[in-house]
């Protein structure tokens, strides 16, 4: 992908610097709005998360790109810019814009970089030659199915950045296809409708009025941005906050030193593959990491924190304990039921609550084993246990991401 994408703005821009830049202004005020989009952008590539799931973090960026390439008249008069200079224009001022971005040390965001010129030369593609061609003639003098012609051709595009983004994830992490594919549609909900509705409205406004219509027209983008970010930084302070309290085990001496991380991150991964959403993940995580705050109800903490081992009766005590600290909390409610059904039979558990006491479990034998083939030998115990403690798939699905390497997230997590 990164190649095809490299080959495409190299060949595009060798065609822009042979045959000249045509109506220079445009393609500087285009260039200059993609540009301040990626120097504002937001989200994985500015924040520093380590999240994988990489959703759209320049809004004004794409949408931008996406005017420039379905821009067919300036003030009224038709354009002669053509494909290849949107996309030599695009990837130019993507380019200067994520450079201070990586001055500063931060991730440059090349699979980002990748999809937005092949997202660029698709709806250039679908667009400027029917325009050229005069097929779009009558609907540019007025007719209603140009505005609409021109949001459908941007929805296509839109949905053609989330098809190569699950793509891209897939092939990074290995993850099923179809559940990263329908987060990242569900996402199209959101920021991908802002940046759709911008994207046409500036096309069409600049078609009408000109450039001058490009500072307008950012701003309502440029407010939903923010607004995007702050809930961004809301939600990573939330889960820093869950996260802390989620040590308190580990400080009281009841759990060791990293354990809550290592089973969320071992249980995110495991639902990954079986292929939970990212609301479905949230919980889960959120789950993980507090599903033994109700040891801190015990006299005297368990050997390793190893509540596998204790019997059924005490396990659900603490699992209740537990769910009542956690419904103090402001989670959502959903989080308290899972840490309480975590102890019962899987059968009557909820699928984050099955994740979890199977992940759970396998980190308490491994952390007492100690030996290169523990964790071999725990899965098979836990195997041997899934006609009432834990669920064949989950299990499965464990064994599948621990084959993968996942089992280095108990050391490096």
């Amino acid at each position: 992908m990164h190649a095809a994408a490299g080959v495409l703005a190299v060949a595009a821009f060798a065609w822009t610097l042979w045959h000249g830049l045509h109506e220079q202004a445009a393609a500087l005020a285009f260039g200059l709005l993609v540009a301040v989009g990626e120097l504002t952008r937001w989200g994985p590539g500015a924040m520093g998360s380590s999240r994988s799931d990489d959703r759209e973090v320049a809004p004004l960026g794409a949408a931008g790109a996406f005017a420039y390439a379905l821009l067919g008249h300036n003030d009224g008069h038709p354009t002669t810019h053509g494909v290849a200079q949107i996309v030599t224009v695009v990837a130019a001022a993507v380019l200067v814009g994520i450079t201070p971005h990586v001055a500063a040390g931060r991730s440059p965001g090349l699979d980002r970089l990748a999809r937005r010129v092949i997202t660029t030369a698709f709806a250039a593609v679908c667009f400027q030659p029917l325009y050229n061609s005069g097929w779009f003639g009558t609907w540019a003098d007025g007719g209603p199915y140009y505005p609409a012609c021109v949001l459908l051709l941007l929805a296509l595009s839109v949905v053609s950045d989330a098809v190569l983004c699950a793509t891209l994830a897939r092939a990074r992490t290995g993850w099923p296809y179809g559940p990263l594919l329908r987060d990242h549609l569900r996402g199209l909900l959101g920021i991908g409708s802002a940046v759709c509705a911008t994207g046409a409205v500036i096309a069409l406004a600049v078609a009408a009025v000109g450039l001058w219509a490009l500072p307008v027209f950012c701003v309502p983008l440029l407010l939903t941005q923010y607004s995007f970010r702050r809930y961004a930084s809301i939600r990573a302070t939330y889960r820093q906050t869950i996260a802390s309290l989620a040590r308190a085990t580990e400080i009281a001496g009841y759990t060791p030193t990293g354990h809550a991380r290592r089973v969320a991150a071992l249980s995110r991964a495991v639902g990954r593959e079986l292929g939970l959403s990212e609301s479905e993940l949230t919980v889960l995580e959120y789950a993980a990491l507090m599903h033994d705050i109700g040891q801190l109800s015990l006299v005297d903490p368990v050997p390793d924190g190893a509540t596998e081992s204790l019997p059924q009766e005490e396990q659900r005590r603490i699992a209740l304990l537990g769910s009542a600290v956690v419904r103090q909390t402001g989670v959502p409610a959903e989080v308290a039921v899972v840490v309480e059904r975590q102890a019962d039979p899987y059968r009557e558990q909820p699928p984050a609550a099955r994740i979890i006491r199977a992940v759970n479990a396998y980190e308490d034998l491994t952390g007492r084993e100690r030996r290169p083939e523990g964790p071999l030998s725990v899965l098979e115990h836990l195997r041997l246990s899934t006609a009432r403690d834990y669920e064949p798939r989950v299990v499965e699905a464990l064994a599948q991401v621990v084959a993968r390497g996942g089992d280095l997230l108990r050391t490096h997590e």
